[in-house]
């Protein structure tokens, strides 16, 4: 027996040798023709997102693109001299997380202002305000985004619809304009300066698409909701233009290295931006076509109908420096948000009183005017990508989608050809559910939108319609939708594993869960954050899944979203972000 055990031993020895040799051969082969990779991922669990595939060991990256995929030994053979190998120790690698909505210079330049996403309450904001007014010179404006009252641990005394009114602000800031950009982005507040400046008085009309809210004097308190923001940001605007081209250029670029700096380190290879004007996409192509930008942008335009007429076929872009810039989309607003009492909706609000102005949210833009930009869009091969958060919102525009399919079918021949997108989507009356599958329109959502508006959700819209109709991501699937995800930063932290756990949890602050029937699987979380984002841009064919061929974008996780219990999953670090398979962030003590 002991003869036998000798015997087997060996032949498992010289079987286990064969295949060494026989691995190195292969090998050698593959560094004979210059083919080693420049990335090797090993020991770890790939989640690619590949049905064909499964789940993988290890993985290579030569040029930019995954050249291997499986097992250790099978990658093994594409380990060169100059390779770098990187020890996953049993780590979760996905596809790289993509962005699917949100303001990348904003986001760059919320870093560079008063940051008032954590102020408890509006005595908090007047206090930054002040120690701010103390270092600034007099007449500088003084910046600052992500308030948001209804967060707030009490309400502001006196407020009117628990808005502050501007008293307090001004007193501590006399001598400098202040102009603070709500959460949502979708109304801001000044201080008696900016609104002297801006010549907004309780004189002053309100604008198209717009409300100047007033106390009851008739005063303007300081909230400008929608377009009225306007007033205050085109004297803004002039009073940056006193600086020279050089100036504005650098502090642009600043804005574009912050907000990639933080992403990167979120784990994000591509961000899907939600409307940039004409001269910032020229800078991104600067940026792309010089290699200086280290994470990949797909950008919608954002800007007049009568400038996209001349320049848009000189815009449309695709894979501008080594598939770092894409432009192939154009950004309409149809209405506000929730929280600021915008969104555009089929009944009124259900907190506000029967004599309030704008019972029933904003239509911000004219229909006639989204109409004129969707024919250019339809005849120029561009997406279109409309802001609609109310019901009213939504159905509007899936209606002005499916009149312009109509009358353009030589363009749409399948349902899945024009990939025309809804941002936000957030409340559907259950009528509109079924037509973003009928109609191909995708449906880019932001599941951390859900936990964030949760504890006012109920109190705007009604138990009713809050149920059947507020982030349905189960009903719009089933029924056949392509729902993406995202954060709309700087509306809310860029970090995907945060969104990630509201789509999966949709577990607001104080436990309870918001209509769970609606939650994401884990997977289906995943998807939506990967390969649907790569989808609703037509990118599914080179990134939002690990497979040969495909970009080699790829994000390391330090604990398995996919498996850890659910209270764990944002304990989750980001330990690499791979863009192109070079290490484009590395996390410190990993």
């Amino acid at each position: 027996m002991i003869v036998v055990a000798l015997q087997t031993k060996c032949w498992w020895i010289a079987l286990a040798l064969s295949i060494e040799i026989a691995g190195a051969g292969i090998a050698g082969a593959q560094l004979a023709r210059g083919q080693s990779a420049d990335l090797v991922l090993r020991n770890g669990r790939l989640v690619t997102l590949e049905r064909s595939t499964g789940d993988a060991q290890a993985l290579a990256a030569r040029d930019g693109k995954i050249v291997a995929i499986g097992t250790n030994q099978k990658v093994g053979a594409f380990i060169g001299p100059s390779t770098r190998v990187i020890d996953l120790k049993g780590r979760l690698a996905i596809p790289g997380f993509i962005e699917g909505h949100g303001h990348f210079t904003e986001f760059g330049a919320s870093k560079m202002m008063l940051d008032l996403r954590d102020a408890k309450n509006w005595d908090e904001i007047v206090a930054m305000v002040a120690a701010a007014a103390r270092e600034a010179k007099p007449g500088t404006w003084i910046l600052g985004s992500g308030f948001h009252q209804a967060k707030w641990d009490r309400p502001p005394e006196p407020n009117v619809r628990g808005f502050p009114v501007q008293d307090s602000l001004s007193r501590v800031s006399p001598g400098n304009p202040v102009w603070m950009t709500h959460a949502s982005g979708h109304a801001g507040f000044a201080n008696a300066e900016a609104l002297r400046e801006a010549g907004v008085n309780r004189d002053t009309p309100d604008p198209a698409g717009g409300e100047i809210l007033r106390d009851q004097q008739g005063d303007p308190t300081g909230l400008l909701n929608e377009r009225a923001q306007e007033l205050v940001e085109r004297v803004l605007d002039s009073y940056r233009a006193r600086r020279s081209e050089i100036e504005s250029e650098a502090e642009l670029q600043q804005q574009i290295k912050l907000a990639e700096r933080e992403c990167l380190s979120k784990g994000i290879t591509t961000f899907e931006d939600a409307g940039s004007p004409l001269a910032t996409v020229d800078l991104f192509r600067k940026l792309a076509e010089h290699g200086e930008l280290g994470m990949r942008m797909w950008v919608m335009l954002r800007a007049p109908e009568r400038e996209l007429a001349v320049n848009l076929r000189r815009y449309y872009m695709i894979g501008v420096g080594g598939d770092h810039l894409t432009v192939r989309a154009i950004k309409e607003y149809l209405d506000g948000a929730l929280g600021s009492r915008g969104a555009w909706l089929l009944a009124p609000y259900s907190d506000l009183p029967a004599d309030a102005a704008n019972r029933s949210g904003i239509n911000t833009e004219n229909l006639a005017d989204i109409k004129q930009t969707a024919e250019l869009a339809i005849n120029n091969g561009f997406q279109l990508c409309t802001h609609a958060i109310g019901d009213r919102a939504n159905r509007e525009v899936l209606n002005l989608y499916e009149a312009v399919f109509r009358e353009h079918p030589e363009k749409h021949p399948g349902q899945n050809d024009l990939r025309w997108r809804i941002e936000h989507a957030q409340h559907l009356d259950p009528a509109e559910i079924p037509r973003f599958a009928a109609l191909g329109v995708i449906a880019a959502m932001q599941g951390i939108h859900c936990t964030s508006d949760g504890p006012f959700v109920i109190a705007r819209l009604g138990f009713e319609r809050a149920q059947t109709g507020a982030y349905v991501w189960q009903k719009l699937m089933k029924s056949g939708a392509v729902v993406g995800n995202g954060t709309d930063t700087p509306v809310e932290d860029v970090d995907p594993i945060q969104c990630y756990y509201a789509s999966v949890s949709r577990r607001l602050k104080d436990g309870t869960v918001f209509f769970p029937d609606q939650r994401m699987s884990r997977m289906e979380a995943l998807r939506s954050y990967t390969i649907n984002n790569a989808y609703a841009a037509f990118e599914e064919g080179s990134k939002g899944s690990l497979k040969v061929g495909k970009l080699a974008d790829v994000t390391v996780l330090s604990r398995d979203i996919l498996t850890v219990p659910e209270d764990q999953i944002r304990s989750a670090k980001v330990d690499y972000t791979i863009v192109g398979g070079k290490v484009m962030y590395e996390r410190e003590g990993r």
